[in-house]
């Protein structure tokens, strides 16, 4: 038996060496590709998903689909990494679910910024100080996060591309489970963990905080207190996992926007994001969606927002705005043609973005 390992295990180092030349040759065909762009980001979104989606679908296993795009993303971050210094900000203290859907897309080889707060992490980018922003947007049980729509309304950033995180809640703490009197946490992540809370700690204080690495950082410092956040935040605050998976719901997903100056290309799998106004009178809501119908354009999610900008003069009071998701590129025929009808009918219309649907 021992003989057969060995035997295994040079044949592991002879695959080994091969993957360091062929990693190395990739590199160096990325630098020659970078110097013939002449300045151009090296972050080109729809080109990394679509080397995603191609190296999942070819895999023959035994790693699942998910397992070779996550050694894939690596490689493509490693290779971006010597065309351009890529700074991304991102709701921090460090140990966030923004901190994890940053480096889930990005990789290993960007520089990851911490901000106090979602205004601040679109103000750096916008200011120039980061070249890309990542948000949250939304969260399958728990919704919107209206101040992402609020923000989205007026930032001259675009999105390019979007990141969907499966968030495991866990209860953390350097106490025992008798001896917690606090929970800190996200307001999302408590009304998420509500039914756990409710029988499992029913006496304990619910103290909603800024993020749950903040809510880490506050049950590492006072006894009886803990946070409900993800691994990462406890091994980076020293705190023990009390209780693991403890979302009312096991599918918790929440869904992340990457902002920046540039524009997306088509990948043949895209969403468009849209935001846009309608008359305040019968119908004016129906009537601007129908050049979706019209053109076959998949209408994949529709929220309606108080607008908290004045998108003209005169507004009213309970002004509304409706934040629109199709499928589909802007540049496709059906979804610029309803695009173009939308543009004239509606009092006010920003397209947020083209992407790349997450992979």
């Amino acid at each position: 038996m021992a003989d057969d390992i060995d035997k295994l295990r040079r044949e592991i180092d002879a695959v080994d060496d091969e993957l360091l030349k062929l990693i190395n040759r990739r590199a160096a065909l990325a630098g020659r590709i970078g110097s013939l762009k002449r300045g151009a980001p090296a972050y080109r979104p729809e080109r990394e998903t679509q080397i995603l989606r191609r190296v999942a679908d070819a895999s023959s296993g035994p790693l699942p689909p998910e397992r070779v795009t996550a050694v894939f993303r690596e490689v493509i971050s490693a290779c971006r990494g010597l065309e351009e210094a890529i700074r991304v900000s991102y709701l921090g203290p460090e140990g966030t679910f923004s901190e994890q859907a940053v480096r889930q897309h990005f990789g290993a080889a960007v520089e990851a910024l911490p901000v106090a707060s979602v205004d601040e992490a679109f103000r750096r980018c916008e200011a120039g100080t980061v070249q890309f922003t990542v948000v949250p947007v939304e969260n399958s049980t728990e919704g919107v996060v209206g101040r992402t729509l609020d923000l989205l309304l007026t930032t001259p950033l675009r999105i390019c591309a979007e990141i969907e995180l499966r968030v495991q809640q866990n209860l953390l703490s350097k106490a025992g489970m008798k001896e917690v009197r606090r929970v800190y946490s996200h307001a999302q992540s408590l009304a998420q963990c509500h039914a756990w809370l409710a029988q499992n700690l029913p006496s304990a204080e619910r103290i909603p905080v800024g993020s749950n690495a903040e809510a880490a950082q506050r049950a590492a410092k006072e006894e009886g207190a803990a946070a409900i956040a993800g691994e990462a935040a406890g091994e980076r605050y020293g705190l023990t996992v009390l209780a693991r998976s403890i979302a009312d719901s096991p599918n918790n997903t929440t869904r992340f926007l990457v902002l920046g100056g540039l524009d997306a290309g088509p990948t043949g799998k895209d969403r468009t994001s849209i935001v846009m106004s309608a008359e305040n009178k019968p119908g004016a809501v129906h009537a601007l969606l129908t050049p979706l119908a019209q053109h076959r354009v998949s209408m994949t999610r529709i929220e309606s927002r108080p607008s908290r900008a004045g998108l003209r003069r005169g507004s009213a009071l309970w002004e509304y705005v409706f934040f629109i998701d199709v499928e589909g590129h802007q540049k496709d025929a059906p979804v610029a043609k309803a695009l173009a009808e939308l543009q004239a009918k509606a009092p006010f219309l920003k397209v947020l973005g083209s992407y790349p649907v997450a992979t």
